[in-house]
């Protein structure tokens, strides 16, 4: 078998495989997750604090109006700003993967 059969061999085997693990990474990492990442700053990881209001837990509805409500207010806090940067779809991907989160049982 020469190099080039043995490189096309290679390609034709390792881009499918490739493939494969990206769509399984992509399954296991839930949408909002990456999102939420900039919440930990505050929040701590995965919004279970500690630091401001543990958001880990909290119902994703009341989130996402409190993010959509902070969005559309005049900027006035860093979580004003912090709305803003986000799409209203990005803000419910935000709130439903932070609800989903285990809480430390404060605030």
């Amino acid at each position: 078998m020469n190099l080039k059969t043995m490189c096309s061999r290679s390609v034709m085997v390792g881009i499918p495989l490739l493939l494969a693990s990206l769509a399984v990474s992509a399954q296991t990492i839930p949408p909002g997750r990456m999102l939420a990442s900039q919440c930990a700053q505050c929040h701590g990881t995965n919004g279970a604090g500690p630091g401001f209001d543990e958001l880990a837990g909290k119902g994703a509805r009341d989130m996402y109006g409190d993010l959509l409500d902070m969005k559309s207010r005049p900027v006035e806090t860093i979580m004003d700003r912090q709305a803003r940067g986000y799409t209203d779809e990005q803000l419910r991907l935000i709130s439903e993967y932070l609800s989903a989160q285990p809480g430390n049982g404060g605030d």
